[in-house]
C-alpha cells in the first residue's frame, strides 16, 4: 500500500513536473517573443529617431540659410531704397533745372523776339550797349569826381565860415559815428578812427559817450581820410577820455 501510494505520488509529482514544465516553457516563449517584439520596436524606433535627427539637422541647416538670405534681402531692398530715393531727389533735380532752363530760354525768346519786333540788328545791339557801357562808366566817374569835388567845397566853405564867425559849427553826416583810437589826457586830444571818408569836417562838434554817458564835447582839429584829431572843449570834461570810447554827432 505504501509503495503504491508512492508510485502514485511521483507519478503526480512527474504530472505535476510536465505541467509546470509546459507552463513555464509557454511562458518563456511568450517572454522570448515580447523580447524579440520589444527589440524590434526598439531598432524601428531607433532608426525613426535617427531619421527625425537627421531631418532636424537638415531643417536646421535649411533655417539657417534661409535666415541669411532674408538678412541679404533686407540689406539689398534697404540699399534699393536708398538708390531709389537719390535718384527721385536727383531726378526732382533736373526737373527743377530743367524747368528753370526751360523759363529762361521763353524768356530769351521773348526778349530776342522783342528786339526782333524792333527791327533793330544784333550787331547794332552789340555796339549800343557797349557805348551804354562806356556812358555808365563816364556818368560814374563824374559822380564821383562831383562827390570829391563837393567834398572839398564843402570843407573849404565850413572853414571859411569858421573864419569868419569863430561860433559857427560845421554841421556833420547825420548819424556820423566813429570811436577814440587814441587819447591824451595830458593834452586833452584825441585820435579818431573816421576821416573825410565819413564825411568828417575840421571844427566840426562832437560827443564822447561810454555806456550810455557823456564824458566830453569835443572839436575836430585834424582830418585825413580815414581819421582825425579833436581837442577836448573846455567846460565839457566830464571824465577823462579812454581809447574805445564812442564818439557821436
Amino acid at each position: 500500500m505504501i509503495r503504491i501510494c508512492l508510485i502514485a505520488a511521483v507519478v503526480l509529482g512527474l504530472a505535476v513536473a510536465g505541467v509546470n514544465l509546459i507552463v513555464v516553457r509557454d511562458k518563456i516563449t511568450v517572454l522570448v517573443k515580447d523580447r524579440d517584439d520589444w527589440k524590434e520596436q526598439q531598432r524601428v524606433t531607433k532608426l525613426s529617431l535617427d531619421n527625425t535627427n537627421k531631418i532636424l539637422v537638415k531643417t536646421a541647416k535649411e533655417l539657417t540659410t534661409t535666415k541669411q538670405d532674408l538678412a541679404k534681402a533686407n540689406d539689398d531692398l534697404a540699399k534699393a531704397q536708398a538708390d531709389n530715393a537719390d535718384l527721385t531727389k536727383r531726378n526732382d533735380g533736373l526737373a527743377e533745372s530743367l524747368k528753370k532752363t526751360q523759363q529762361e530760354r521763353d524768356a530769351a525768346q521773348n526778349d530776342l523776339a522783342a528786339w526782333r519786333a524792333l527791327g533793330i540788328p544784333i550787331e547794332k545791339i552789340k555796339a549800343t550797349l557797349a557805348s551804354l557801357k562806356t556812358v555808365t562808366e563816364e556818368r560814374d566817374s563824374i559822380l564821383q569826381e562831383k562827390k570829391i569835388v563837393f567834398t572839398e567845397y564843402t570843407r573849404v566853405k565850413s572853414e571859411l565860415d569858421f573864419l569868419e564867425n569863430p561860433d559857427h559849427v560845421p554841421e556833420l553826416p547825420a548819424g556820423l559815428k566813429g570811436k577814440v583810437l587814441v587819447a591824451d589826457p595830458k593834452y586833452d586830444f584825441v585820435v579818431l578812427d573816421i576821416g573825410k571818408d565819413k564825411g568828417v569836417l575840421k571844427y566840426g562838434q562832437m560827443l564822447v559817450n561810454r555806456n550810455g554817458k557823456l564824458i566830453a564835447k569835443l572839436q575836430i582839429r585834424s582830418v585825413e581820410d580815414d581819421r582825425s584829431i579833436a581837442n577836448i572843449m573846455p567846460g565839457w570834461k566830464i571824465g577823462d577820455v579812454m581809447e574805445g570810447d564812442q564818439v557821436l554827432y
